[in-house]
């Protein structure tokens, strides 16, 4: 067998570096005992300054504070009652903008997002006007083995985060105080520190997505790909259905459904039923192993099966997901399989009418169920430091349920809302089983939630009012700016809170001065757009625009938007707009199942804070959660963190 000089370098090479990486844990091992003997004689009085040996903080994604102040006074949510009379309740500030992976980059860094570089989902690809995903940036490896249709990568996934700044688990790490953190949101690539880590949002599937579904059907063919996912056929074989999954690289596995819906891939057989999920399937796409779930959506006359994102298997994972490596396997041997991707609720899937919202919600509860074993087996396990878990089921429920809420007729889904704080609650109550005088327990959220009935498509309105231009030869518009012409445009949108400056020097075809010119053409959006109406409706869309360097500082502020949206409640970035399409007409009717937001101004969506101890701060903010928790552990929090701690210590 010939093996190209090409190849063998990259076969050698792999060899070497692993070669090295064994040496070097080996030479680690060696030195361990060093390591600690010096840590412990550095470290030894930590505790002895700590105010408590162990906190304990738990995160519901969205959890809105008049929701959670109204169904508390109702005496819904017990335990909830029952933490702020031990210690405090209070209103939390968000982020601008109150979205959830720019406040939870602020929860972990104590800095506004100048400092910590996350100001949306979706930033400006370097060099183009192109969209990309704000807090880190995925690349398929650089060497690649070709034979015939398969690919056998020699280098690993470039995975690079961008978000700065240091947590206060990785600070704590360094004073040999340990963390187990759960699913807080941008933490993948998982950072490496003392302490255990499971990441969450921006966790990708195996084809590198943010999730990708496929909606299986018999019937007659339409368009393959829908927002979210693809469809693809089922094909007649006699008295089966056969099909093909595709998984990482392009390598797909085919699959065969017998007529009695009998699921037959690689070996295994999963019993399908109509309206219930199968559990994890684990499949092999060529050394790549992945996770996946089959729902039977429709079964006579056609049949219609909805296939999970591919995720990474936690057991085999592909990509990084865990520190160390081995807590992603520990946590499957202990609970079994469970979903990795990082927006784990299909709520694409919902959206397109792939799933009903009844499957959504079996879904949503699932996967709430898994972070739930995880976060009681850390509670179990930490006697001192931290145990930490954010739920993000809430989010994603009140996104796609929230317009059944306050119903006037009772419905199916009228109190799903109400349900689902009624499990939060649940979950802090088995928390407050581990709680003593020397343990501190923080309830927090992100943001609130309000309705989503109008969007707002900030590109029309800068197209109409002369800001951006289109091509001569582009009668309309779509995704990505198609047929915008740059060279006679000065501002545009993109993401669901910000617009930018065409600047010259910034962005690829800047066509706006630095200085005076750009700062006279901020304050002129400002006004112009602060307080706009949406006429049909008679309703003031736009709060307020805020100027990113007024409301900003650091080091990182060149990347922020230039203006920050202060959307009014009901109104929201339309759905083509986050992506930079100019066409259509400023505002539109909102009639998806997502129908409740949080991407308004952050004064009208603060989050909550409860705290077995009493909060003295009187304005606490998301900023302040990660110097109260270096403080408490009677460590000074660093100068450059913008938060205070929220308890006189």
């Amino acid at each position: 067998m010939y093996i190209g000089p090409g190849a063998g370098f990259a076969i050698a090479t792999s060899f070497l570096t692993f070669l090295a990486g064994v040496l070097g844990s080996l030479f680690s091992l060696l030195l361990w005992p060093v390591r600690t003997v010096l840590n412990w004689i550095r470290f030894r009085k930590t505790y002895a300054r700590a105010h408590v040996r162990k906190l304990i903080f738990i995160g519901f994604d969205g959890m809105d504070a008049k929701l959670t102040e109204r169904w508390m006074e109702a005496g819904k949510l017990p335990n909830l009652s029952r933490l702020r009379e031990m210690g405090g309740y209070s209103r939390l500030r968000t982020t601008f903008p109150a979205l959830s992976p720019v406040a939870w980059s602020t929860f972990a860094t104590g800095v506004n997002p100048a400092k910590h570089n996350i100001f949306d989902f979706l930033s400006r690809s370097a060099g183009t006007y192109l969209p990309e995903l704000a807090p880190v940036t995925v690349k398929p490896p650089r060497r690649v083995l070709r034979i015939g249709r398969f690919s056998f990568p020699l280098s690993r996934t470039r995975i690079e985060s961008h978000r700065k700044s240091e947590s206060f688990w990785r600070i704590l790490g360094k004073h040999q105080i340990p963390s187990t953190v759960l699913r807080v949101p941008v933490t993948f690539p998982p950072e490496k520190f003392n302490g255990k880590m499971l990441s969450a949002m921006c966790t990708p599937d195996i084809r590198g997505t943010q999730g990708t579904f496929t909606i299986f059907s018999t019937r007659a063919a339409v368009e393959p790909l829908i927002e979210g996912g693809c469809r693809q056929p089922l094909r007649r074989s006699g008295q089966s259905l056969l099909g093909e999954i595709q998984g990482a690289e392009s390598v797909s596995v085919p699959f065969e459904i017998r007529a009695d819906m009998t699921l037959k891939i690689q070996g295994q057989e999963v019993a399908l039923k109509l309206g219930v999920y199968s559990e994890w399937i684990k499949l092999d796409f060529h050394s790549v192993s992945g996770l996946v779930r089959f729902l039977v959506t429709e079964q006579a006359p056609e049949v219609s099966v909805y296939a999970s994102p591919v995720q990474i298997d936690p057991e085999k994972p592909v990509m990084p997901i865990s520190n160390p490596g081995l807590y992603a396997i520990y946590l499957a041997k202990l609970i079994g399989a469970f979903s990795t991707l990082g927006l784990a609720e299909d709520t694409w899937a919902c959206n397109e009418g792939a799933i009903s919202e009844l499957d959504f919600l079996n879904q949503a509860y699932s996967i709430f169920e898994e972070r739930r074993r995880m976060f009681s087996n850390a509670l179990k396990k930490t006697r001192k430091g931290v145990a930490g878990c954010v739920f993000d089921t809430s989010d994603r429920v009140q996104h796609m349920f929230f317009r059944h809420l306050g119903s006037a007729q009772p419905a199916e889904f009228s109190n799903t809302i109400e349900d689902m704080y009624k499990r939060m609650d649940e979950v802090v109550g088995e928390a407050l089983a581990y709680v003593d005088d020397k343990t501190l327990l923080l309830v927090l959220s992100d943001h609130g939630f309000c309705r989503f009935k109008r969007g707002v498509n900030l590109n029309a309105w800068l197209r109409e009012n002369g800001y951006l231009k289109l091509k001569p030869d582009a009668e309309q518009s779509g995704k990505y700016f198609q047929g915008v012409d740059w060279a006679g445009t000065s501002a545009y949108a993109l993401g669901l809170g910000g617009i930018y400056i065409n600047l010259r020097g910034r962005e690829p075809d800047g066509l706006i001065n630095p200085g005076a010119e750009a700062l006279s053409l901020i304050r002129e959006l400002r006004d112009k757009l602060s307080g706009l109406r949406d006429l049909e409706l008679n309703e003031v869309a736009i709060r307020e625009m805020y100027e990113a360097r007024v409301i900003y500082r650091g080091p990182y502020l060149e990347g922020s938007p230039d203006l920050i949206v202060g959307y009014n409640e009901g109104y929201r970035a339309a759905w083509g707009a986050a992506l930079g399409d100019v066409s259509g007409g400023v505002f539109e009717t909102n009639d998806r199942r997502w129908s409740g937001d949080h991407c308004v101004d952050p004064s009208l969506v603060p989050g909550v804070l409860f705290s077995n101890r009493k909060i003295d701060a009187l304005d606490p903010g998301i900023e302040d959660l990660a110097p109260t928790s270096l403080r408490c552990f009677g460590i000074e929090p660093p100068t450059w963190m913008d938060g205070r701690p929220v308890f006189t210590f």
